[in-house]
């Protein structure tokens, strides 16, 4: 994950100052230079670095955190609130015309993901209640128009092309499409170049002429580096950027290019791609990344997942079963589907504050043993997921037969669920109402009904 490596380094640096009951000058400049190491290691910019860690010594050096009884904490906290500034202070969102259909050109480097996630940003906005068009401007590339068709279908998105012809007038037949369709927001996939060329830029400022977007978003691929905050700024000096989004920030990436592009061009980082699923893009909030990168969690952003991922009134059905001790199968399944759907393990248990992300590397759920189980609930009857008591030696015969599994597979799932049964009762009253408020508050609460994942998933 990206950032992992500067957030060990920073924190081993915060470390040494947790041990000190008052910070000398000396304290705080040997801090600032393993702060600064780490950045750089991270591939930020030398200015960027220079100039943060400036303003941190600036303001750790002051008497309120000499002076004060926890000046560690202080100092965190002063990093906490610089990195904020500079990766923007707060979350920027799309830009949105008054002039229906809205446009937004998706611009970027050919490979930088841009027509994947130009299609996780038109999913993510109809969530948001929008009538989106993808449009396919990218006349060059082998395969784009197919592969922007491909990804509008699995999200049955609609998909507006007309071959390999002029993109101007492709873009501006996609416009006058989207209103007689009522597309009430248009993105434009254009064409990406392995470098910066004139040719490139020319052919884009003339789409940018003619439809007046109301957002040209900027893809640029985190693995990239520096060379991503050049390839921002120049864009940003051609077409006029209004907001970045970076991909591929889940892989091996160091993050220099989310701590650097602010700085450097002024632009806000408005959305992220972390995963390569087509779900897988979050609004880019810099508190909650500064809090991730300092080893402090993201509540915020793991609550958010799950309200994404759990249906509430399903959760609260469950509860009032779980009160009357009528925890069934049916259910079990409902919670396995809906952990699947929160993603990788490991990510999720760095949002927790004080959860070691790295002693959690590589966790993921074993979907294979998952989708063993939910062949087995599956191949069961109405009555039998209800009441599994009554499945005795032919009928667990016949549901290892139906769902390609043996019968030791289905005694081991049935004595997991046992075990959750056995756990749900020991909950008393009191117990159930708070785990009812927790449900509340997370949309649904976690898997496990407050007992934790359900075991037997393979991690």
């Amino acid at each position: 994950m990206a950032f992992e490596s500067l957030s060990e380094k920073l924190n081993a640096a915060f470390k040494k100052l947790r041990g000190k009951g008052r910070l000398t000058q000396a304290d705080i400049k040997e801090a600032m230079r393993e702060v600064r190491m780490a950045l750089l290691e991270a591939d930020v910019s030398y200015k960027t670095v220079k100039e943060f860690t400036k303003t941190v010594t600036e303001r750790a050096s002051g008497a309120d955190v000499l002076e004060a009884l926890s000046p560690a904490q202080m100092v965190i906290k002063i990093v906490n609130e610089e990195l904020c500034k500079l990766m923007g202070s707060e979350n920027q969102k799309i830009n949105i015309s008054s002039k229906l259909p809205s446009v937004v050109m998706l611009v970027g480097l050919q490979g930088a993901g841009k027509t994947t996630n130009g299609a996780k940003l038109a999913a993510y906005m109809r969530k948001q209640g929008k009538r989106p068009l993808l449009v396919a401007c990218d006349i060059y590339r082998p395969a784009a128009i197919k592969q922007l068709e491909t990804v509008g279908a699995q999200l049955n998105i609609p998909v507006f092309q007309m071959g390999q012809t002029d993109p101007v007038e492709i873009a501006k037949a996609a416009i006058e499409h989207a209103r007689k369709h009522g597309n009430d927001l248009v993105f434009l996939d254009t064409a990406g170049r392995l470098h910066i060329d004139e040719e490139l830029m020319a052919e884009l400022c003339r789409i940018r002429d003619t439809v007046e977007p109301a957002e040209i978003m900027l893809v640029v691929d985190a693995m990239t580096g520096q060379d991503a905050v050049n390839a921002a700024t120049a864009f940003d000096e051609a077409l006029g950027v209004t907001g970045v989004m970076l991909s591929k920030l889940d892989g091996d990436a160091r993050g220099g290019a989310a701590l650097s592009i602010r700085a450097a061009t002024g632009k806000p980082i408005k959305f992220i791609g972390v995963g390569e699923k087509l779900d897988m893009i979050e609004p880019f909030h810099p508190d909650r990344m500064a809090s991730r990168i300092l080893g402090m969690g993201d509540v915020l952003t793991l609550i958010e997942k799950a309200e994404q991922s759990f249906d509430q009134q399903k959760a609260l059905e469950a509860a009032e079963r779980l009160k009357a001790n009528r925890f069934t199968l049916a259910d079990y399944l409902d919670q396995m589907a809906q952990i699947k759907n929160m993603g990788d393990l490991g990510e999720l248990m760095g949002m927790i504050p004080g959860m070691d992300a790295k002693a959690l590397k590589g966790a993921k759920l074993d979907e294979k043993a998952m989708a063993r189980q939910e062949a087995i609930i599956l191949s069961m009857t109405k009555a039998e997921r209800e009441n599994p008591s009554m499945l005795n030696s032919s009928r667990k015969k016949r549901i290892a037969a139906g769902s390609g599994t043996s019968v030791v597979d289905v005694n081991r799932l049935l004595k997991q669920f046992e075990a959750m049964q056995q756990m749900m009762k020991q909950l008393s009253g009191k117990n159930m109402r708070k785990l009812q408020k927790k449900m509340g508050r997370m949309g649904g609460g976690f898997p496990g009904m407050g007992g934790g994942f359900p075991g037997g998933f393979g991690f």
